[in-house]
């Protein structure tokens, strides 16, 4: 079986009052989850969200409060980490990647200019240029400090690999888009709207059915949705909290995945520093309460498994540290002694 990687992106700036020094590159243990330190790549703004394309020989960053790019090439022996370009993405602030079905475009989203860029990948997994952005555009919600623009916040590609859906934490939206590969730019198909002042931030999708499950990221709660697979629309079916009801400070929204198996929604909450784990209802796709664990640290951005879904990693972003837990058959979470000690982690990804 060949090595397991992590990969660990995070905020260096003041601006984000980021202690984190670029992308940082570790060995994992399959079987205890621990991390060994291999590769520090300096010299990098703000690389807060990572994608690795699906044959696991290339990386690609974007930066926080920055406007490009970056693509680096991956080997697959040593897990290190080599620069091979980078490209404009043609707006401010771009905060989510995601690689189309054929890994041959990488789509972009813009959160602070409200924007979508589709930057075709080459041959030698480098970046082209983009030709044109596609405008995020609707009404704006009612919260006067937080939903001053769009805000587009995330663009994963849905389990068909037909369409990039982009939570719109401004708009209190979420939007379907197909690929055009012909013109190299992202079409709206389908949206749905949420409550007022929810914020849609982040969707997961489930492996099976056609269900997509959206974390709201000021209201604290998801919703979950029924997805028409032909034409990207989502059908809301529940909206419960994400935060036990006993729980009466303020806490946002941040993370949202479903186990590989589709039985589990898992969620991080900031300010009540958490994961929250749900049961899905294999009849109805709605969520019930399972559990919360705490995250032993500040600001859970980020979290994710590991491929075999045997730990879950979480990044405390303002607790400069990667908390582990073991992943129960239940789907319930367990204490690790696994800690990584690591300046503002933003995202973790794994090479296949």
């Amino acid at each position: 079986m060949k090595e397991l990687f992590a990969y660990v992106g995070s905020y260096t700036t003041p601006e984000r009052n980021g202690h984190g020094n670029g992308i940082n590159v570790y060995r994992v243990d399959r079987r205890s989850g621990a991390f060994a330190h291999v590769q520090h790549l300096g010299g990098l703004e703000n690389p807060s969200f990572l994608a690795i394309d699906r044959s696991g020989s290339f990386l690609y960053s974007v930066h926080g409060d920055r406007s490009e790019a970056t693509a680096f090439s991956i080997d697959q022996r040593t897990g290190h980490l080599s620069l091979i370009n980078r490209q404009s993405t043609g707006g401010y602030n771009p905060v989510h990647l995601a690689l189309d079905s054929s890994g041959s475009f990488l789509a972009v989203v813009n959160y602070g200019s409200d924007s979508l860029a589709v930057l075709p990948v080459q041959k030698d997994g480098g970046l082209a240029p983009y030709t044109t952005l596609t405008p995020v555009t609707g009404t704006l919600g009612p919260h006067r400090v937080q939903q001053r623009n769009m805000a587009p916040h995330h663009i994963p590609l849905d389990r068909q690999g037909r369409f990039f859906y982009v939570p719109c934490k401004g708009s209190d939206c979420v939007v379907a888009y197909r690929l055009d590969e012909r013109r190299r730019v992202l079409v709206e198909a389908a949206r749905v709207t949420a409550r007022p002042s929810a914020a849609p931030r982040h969707i997961d999708f489930h492996p099976t059915k056609a269900l997509a499950y959206v974390l709201n990221e000021l209201d604290s709660t998801i919703t979950s949705y029924r997805q028409d697979r032909r034409s990207g629309k989502l059908t809301p079916l529940q909206t419960v909290p994400a935060t036990p009801s006993d729980f009466t400070g303020y806490s946002t929204g941040a993370e949202i995945w479903l186990d590989r198996r589709g039985r589990h929604v898992y969620v991080s909450n900031r300010g009540h520093d958490s994961i929250g784990v749900f049961a899905v209802d294999a009849t109805k796709g709605t969520l019930v309460p399972k559990q919360w664990v705490p995250t032993h640290g500040k600001t859970p951005r980020f979290f994710a498994f590991d491929p075999a879904e045997k730990h879950l990693y979480v990044a405390n972003q303002d607790g400069h540290s990667i908390v582990t837990y073991r992943v129960g058959r239940d789907g319930r979470l367990a204490p690790s002694p696994v800690k990584v000690k690591v300046g503002s982690p933003a995202c973790i990804v794994f090479s296949h």
